[in-house]
C-alpha cells in the first residue's frame, strides 16, 4: 500500500493534466513531494493563492480574519466558471429555501460544501490533503463542480499548525525516525493541537470564546452549507473513522440526516474498500454536545460530520505503530483526499434532494416548546444577547405578565411574572432547533455513553431565571439601552457588584490606579440600598487622581457602568463608608502555573480569562522555575488544573505554605486539588465511596464499560447551596446551578468555609450515574481554608471551564479580589 500510495503522490507532483495546464501541483509549487514533508501553513495559503491566480474564474479565496499571533485566514470558493459568475446568487438562493432571507428562490439545485482542515493544529495531515482536495476538485474531479459550490478552509487553526510544524521541523531527525520513543514524537507541552489562548476550536463552535471561531461563524451563517466535514486525527493505532456517527444522536437531527450520514459512509467505503484500506464507523463519535464542528453544522439543517484519520501528532513523517505498520504523512493526507473528493461526489449526485431537506430541516412547528423565556440580571441577557446575535438568532421582549411553563429554578412546572425586561427566544424561527437545542432543560438521552458532556442549557449557564413554555408568549422588539447620566462632583460613587461587567469595571479602575472599596456588608445610602460586594469610589480616597470625577466617568460611560452617587459617609443604615467592614481592594499582583504539569486547557482558559474577558495583568510562571521562583512578588497564586507530583515537591510544598502563611493566597482548581486533599496541614480530604461489596469481577467483559458509567458524571449540572455572606461569594444568591465535570468528591471542610456545597443532591440537567450521585450529597464545590495570614482557595468544579460558564465567573474573580483582603499587600 505504500508504494501505492508514494506512486500516487509522484504521479500528481509531476503530471501536469491538459484540462488544467495552468494548474500547479502541490508537489510542483512547493518543490518536494507532497506528504513528503510538513508544509508551513504560509505555504498551504500561498498554493491556493496560485491555484486562485490561475484559476480566477473558478476559484475565489476571501480573507475572513486574523488570528491572535496575526495569522491570516481564508476561505476558497471552488466551483464551475457558471456557478463563479453567480456565486452571490447561489447564496441568496441558499438562505432564502431557509427562510433566512426574504423571498422565493429562484433555483436551489446547486449543493454546497464546506471542508474544514486542521481545526486541531498537531493533526497536521488534513491542511496536506487541503490542497490535493483542490487541485483534484479542478482537474479530475472538474464534472463534481457543475451543480456544486465547495468551501475550503485550509487551516481552522493556524496558530496551533505552525507552532507543531515549526516544532517538527526543527526537530526530526533526517531520515525520519519511525520509534515512537523518538523525540520527534513526542511534542513539548502545550503541543499543537490547541489555538494561541490553549483553546480547543472544536469544541468553540456555540460559544464562539475564541477569534478565529467568531471570525468564522459570520461567514458560515451568510453560506449555511448543506454538508461540513471536519478532518481530524486520531491514535496512531487507529485506522480512519467515517460517517455514519455513533448514537447518541440529539433527537432534532432528522430521519433523512441519518440515512444520508450512511449513504456518504458508504459511498466513502466504496473507495476505501478498492485500495484494501481499514476504516470503522458508528463508534465513538457521537451526534449530542452542540459545540462540535459536526454537531453545530448538523443542528443548523447540514450533514455535519467528522473524519479521523490515525496518526496525530505523535506520527510525525511516519511511525512505527503497534500493529507493525509504518504509518506515513503521504497515506494520512492519501485517505482525507479521498474521503473529501468523496464527500463532494455524493453530494453532487444528492444536490437536489439535498437542497429539498435544508429546506424541510427550518420548519420547527414540531417543537414542543414554542417560547422561552429569560429574567434576572441585566447585563447577564445583555451577555446571553451577545451570544445570540453571533449566531444570529432572534429575540425579543416579552409583553405578557405571567409566564407558566417549565421553571429552570426547581426542576418542574411553575410560572413567573416578568416585565418588559424579560428575554424571550420563539422557537418559531428558522434557527429554532438550535435555539432548542442551546435552552433545553435536559437534553434526551438515547444513550449515556457520550464523547462530551451532556448539559449546557444556557439558563444555567448565564444564571438567569427562566421558563421554556409550549404557549407562544407576546413579545415585541427590544428596546433600547438608556445612556448613562454624567456624574456630578459629590462625595463618593456605588457601583453594583453581581456580574463580569462589574469585575471588568474594577479591573479598570485598579489598572488607572484608582481606590476602590468594597463593603462586606449591605449598607443604605440616599435612600438606596447596597449589597455585600458593592464598590466604592470616593473622592477622599482618590485624591492622588487629577480630574477625578471626569476620569471616573469617562471609564464608567466606556463599560456602561451605571453608579450611584452618595453625598456623606454617614450611612442611613450601617456600615458607614470608613467601617472596617468597607475595605479597600487590593491591587492584585497575580501568577498562574503553566508548563509541564498543569492541563494546557486550563491554563490557557485562565490565560483568556485576564487577557480577553477581565483584561488584567497576569504573569505566568513555569513550573519547571518554580522551585526559584520568587512567591514573594505576588498576592495571588492560581494553580489550574493539573498533576502536581512533580512539581508540589515537600520541599516546594513547605515553601508555598510558608507562603501563604505570611499573607499569599493560592486559588486552585479541579485536579489541582489533589496536590492538597489529605495532605499534611490541610482539612481538605476525599469523600469515600460507598464500601459496598463490589460484583465488577461477575460483570461480563462486553458489559464493563457501561456498567462503570453508573459512577460517571458527564457534565450535568446539579444546584448548590451558597454562603451568599462570604466574599467568595458576593453577588450571589443562596443557590448557584454548577457544571460538574466529572465525579470527584471532597468532604465539606472542618477547618475554614464552605462557601459553596451540594445537599439533598438531585441533576437538573445531563447525566450522572447513580452511584456518582450518591456520592456527591453534602461535598464541597467552593471553600476557603485560612492558613496564618493567608489562605487556600479550592475550586472544585472548574468556572472557566471553555469560557462558557458565564454564571460561575465571579466566584473566580471574588477569590481573587475579595476573600482574604487584607493579605499580603506588597
Amino acid at each position: 500500500m505504500q508504494k501505492f500510495i508514494l506512486v500516487l503522490l509522484v504521479v500528481f507532483g509531476s503530471l501536469t493534466l491538459t484540462s488544467a495546464q495552468s494548474i500547479q501541483s502541490p508537489s510542483d509549487f512547493l518543490g518536494y513531494d507532497i506528504g513528503t514533508q510538513f508544509s508551513r501553513n504560509h505555504q498551504v495559503i500561498d498554493y491556493f493563492k496560485a491555484v486562485e491566480k490561475a484559476t480566477p474564474n473558478q476559484v475565489k479565496l476571501e480573507n475572513y480574519g486574523k488570528t491572535n499571533e496575526r495569522r491570516d485566514l481564508y476561505l476558497a470558493f471552488v466551483t464551475s466558471e457558471a456557478n463563479m459568475a453567480q456565486l452571490e446568487t447561489i447564496r441568496e438562493n441558499n438562505l432564502k429555501n431557509a427562510g433566512l432571507l426574504d423571498g422565493e428562490p429562484t433555483a436551489t439545485d446547486i449543493a454546497i460544501v464546506w471542508l474544514s482542515y486542521n481545526v486541531h493544529g498537531n493533526e497536521a495531515s488534513s491542511s496536506e490533503a487541503s490542497m490535493l482536495t483542490l487541485y483534484k476538485l479542478l482537474t479530475e474531479q472538474k464534472d463534481l463542480l457543475e451543480n456544486t459550490v465547495v468551501i475550503i478552509d485550509p487551516s481552522v487553526n493556524p496558530d496551533g499548525r505552525d507552532r507543531y510544524v515549526n516544532w517538527y521541523n526543527r526537530t526530526k531527525s533526517e531520515p525520519y525516525d519511525v520509534d515512537k520513543q523518538a523525540s520527534e514524537h513526542n511534542e513539548p507541552w502545550p503541543a499543537g493541537r490547541p489555538n494561541h489562548y490553549l483553546f480547543d476550536l472544536n469544541r468553540d463552535w456555540v460559544w464562539a470564546t475564541q477569534v478565529e471561531t467568531q471570525q468564522r461563524l459570520e461567514f458560515y451563517n451568510k453560506w449555511m452549507p448543506h454538508v461540513h466535514v471536519d478532518f481530524h486525527e486520531q491514535g496512531i493505532n487507529e485506522p480512519y473513522y467515517f460517517a455514519p456517527a455513533a448514537e447518541p444522536f440529539h433527537e432534532i437531527i432528522t430521519d433523512w440526516q441519518r440515512d444520508f450520514q450512511t449513504q456518504i459512509g458508504q459511498n466513502h467505503a466504496k473507495y476505501f474498500d478498492a485500495e484494501g484500506w481499514l476504516f470503522f464507523t458508528r463508534e465513538r463519535f457521537d451526534l449530542l454536545y452542540p459545540s462540535y464542528g459536526d454537531t453545530y453544522p448538523t443542528f443548523m439543517g447540514a450533514m455535519g460530520m467528522t473524519y479521523e484519520q490515525g496518526g496525530h501528532g505523535m506520527a510525525g513523517l511516519g511511525i512505527l505503530n503497534d500493529e507493525g505498520h509504518v504509518l506515513t504523512l503521504a497515506e494520512r493526507l492519501t485517505h482525507h483526499t479521498t474521503t473529501g473528493i468523496s464527500t463532494v461526489e455524493i453530494a453532487s449526485k444528492n444536490a437536489k434532494q439535498l437542497n429539498i431537506e435544508f429546506g424541510k430541516f427550518f420548519n420547527n412547528a414540531n417543537l414542543k416548546y414554542k417560547s422561552y423565556v429569560l429574567k434576572g440580571n441585566e447585563d447577564k441577557l445583555n451577555s446571553l444577547k451577545t451570544l445570540l446575535n453571533k449566531h444570529h438568532i432572534t429575540f425579543e421582549n416579552a409583553t405578557s405578565a405571567k409566564v407558566s411553563g417549565y421553571n429552570y429554578a426547581t426542576g418542574k412546572q411553575g410560572s413567573f411574572n416578568v416585565d418588559a425586561s424579560a428575554l424571550v427566544v420563539h422557537t418559531n424561527q428558522p434557527k429554532g432547533k438550535m435555539v432548542k437545542v442551546l435552552f433545553e432543560p435536559n437534553t434526551k438521552l438515547s444513550d449515556s455513553l457520550t464523547y462530551d458532556i451532556t448539559a449546557w442549557s444556557l439558563p444555567y449557564a448565564y444564571g438567569l431565571d427562566a421558563i421554556a413554555t409550549t404557549s407562544n408568549v407576546s413579545s415585541n422588539i427590544l428596546a433600547s439601552r438608556k445612556s448613562l447620566q454624567v456624574l456630578n462632583d459629590t462625595y463618593g460613587y456605588v457601583s453594583k457588584w453581581d456580574s463580569m461587567e462589574d469585575a471588568q469595571f474594577l479591573a479598570e479602575l485598579l489598572k488607572q490606579d484608582f481606590k476602590v472599596r468594597f463593603t462586606e456588608k449591605p449598607f443604605t445610602s440616599n435612600n438606596k440600598t447596597f449589597e455585600r460586594g458593592s464598590l466604592i469610589i470616593t473622592k477622599g480616597d482618590n485624591k492622588h487622581i487629577e480630574k477625578f470625577v471626569s476620569k471616573l466617568n469617562t471609564i464608567a460611560q466606556e463599560h456602561a457602568q451605571p453608579l450611584t452617587e452618595i453625598n456623606t459617609g454617614f450611612s442611613q443604615k450601617s456600615p458607614d463608608i470608613g467601617s472596617p467592614d468597607i475595605k479597600l481592594v487590593n491591587k492584585q499582583k497575580i501568577a498562574v502555573l503553566s508548563g509541564e504539569g498543569t492541563s494546557s486547557l486550563s491554563y490557557g482558559e485562565i490565560w483568556h480569562f485576564f487577557e480577553q474577558q477581565l483584561h488584567y495583568p497576569l504573569t505566568s510562571i513555569n513550573t519547571d522555575d518554580f522551585s526559584h521562583t520568587n512567591l514573594n512578588k505576588y498576592n495571588v497564586l492560581i494553580i489550574p488544573n493539573g498533576y502536581y507530583g512533580k512539581v508540589l515537591t515537600n520541599d516546594n510544598m513547605t515553601k508555598l505554605k510558608e507562603w501563604v502563611s505570611s499573607g499569599g493566597k493560592v486559588i486552585a482548581i479541579d485536579g489541582a486539588l489533589r496536590s492538597f486533599a489529605g495532605k499534611d496541614g490541610f482539612s481538605l480530604s476525599y469523600k469515600d465511596t460507598d464500601d459496598t461489596e463490589s460484583e465488577d469481577n461477575l460483570t461480563p467483559y462486553a458489559d464493563r464499560e457501561r456498567e462503570y458509567s453508573n459512577s460517571l458524571i458527564t457534565g450535568a449540572i446539579f444546584n448548590t447551596k451558597v454562603d451568599a455572606t462570604h466574599p467568595m461569594a458576593f453577588g450571589y444568591g443562596n443557590h448557584y446551578f454548577t457544571l460538574k465535570l466529572g465525579s470527584s468528591a471532597y468532604n465539606l471542610l472542618e477547618s475554614g468555609y464552605n462557601v459553596a456545597y451540594l445537599n439533598d443532591t438531585k441533576v437538573f440537567s445531563g447525566f450522572a450515574g447513580q452511584d456518582a450521585v450518591k456520592t456527591l450529597d453534602q461535598t464541597l464545590v467552593f471553600g476557603e481554608e485560612p492558613m496564618g495570614n493567608g489562605s487556600f482557595i479550592y475550586m472544585v468544579d472548574n468556572t472557566l471551564f471553555r469560557s462558557f460558564w458565564e454564571n460561575g465567573k465571579l466566584f473566580f474573580v471574588n477569590s481573587i479580589f475579595f476573600v482574604n483582603n487584607n493579605a499580603y499587600e506588597l
